[in-house]
């Protein structure tokens, strides 16, 4: 029910993403979505890629520092309220969302999120019928 994220830590400094970027390209790994939070000195920049496994490699052998962590992805009808909706859900239930970024694709709002609880989040899906979507299908392949 969770997808693969890659957190890639950069510094803030000029050059930096660049570097992340051009060691995706030059494998051939799509960004589906992606968000940079930053401080003073570093940034985080969190994707969604095409092949998350394979992408954290090629960083790695390209000197980036990078982990993987699994989130969650919904896929909602792209009509106002619909994420509000969504995450009362998890609010009602006592599950706090660490972080949270969105995006519309082929027509639906896609929400990408991290929790403090994974299995009551994953009961909290089920529950209320909400759609997951996999990795596979955000990167168009299903």
């Amino acid at each position: 029910m969770t997808i693969n994220q890659l957190s890639i830590f950069i510094e803030n400094r000029s050059g930096t993403l660049i570097k992340v970027l051009e060691a995706l390209k030059q494998s051939n790994i799509q960004i589906i979505a992606s968000t940079i939070a930053d401080t003073a000195e570093y940034g985080i920049y969190r994707l969604i890629c095409s092949e998350p496994l394979r992408a954290c490699e090629e960083l790695k052998k390209a000197g980036i520092a990078v982990a993987v962590s699994d989130v969650f992805a919904l896929e909602l009808d792209n009509q106002p309220g619909r994420a509000a909706d969504a995450i009362e859900a998890f609010s009602a239930a006592g599950i706090s969302i660490t972080y949270l970024y969105s995006f519309l694709l082929r027509g639906k709002g896609i929400l990408i999120f991290r929790t403090d609880d994974n299995d009551k989040a994953a009961r909290v899906i089920e529950e209320n019928q909400l759609s997951s979507i996999s990795e596979n299908a955000l990167a168009g392949i299903a």
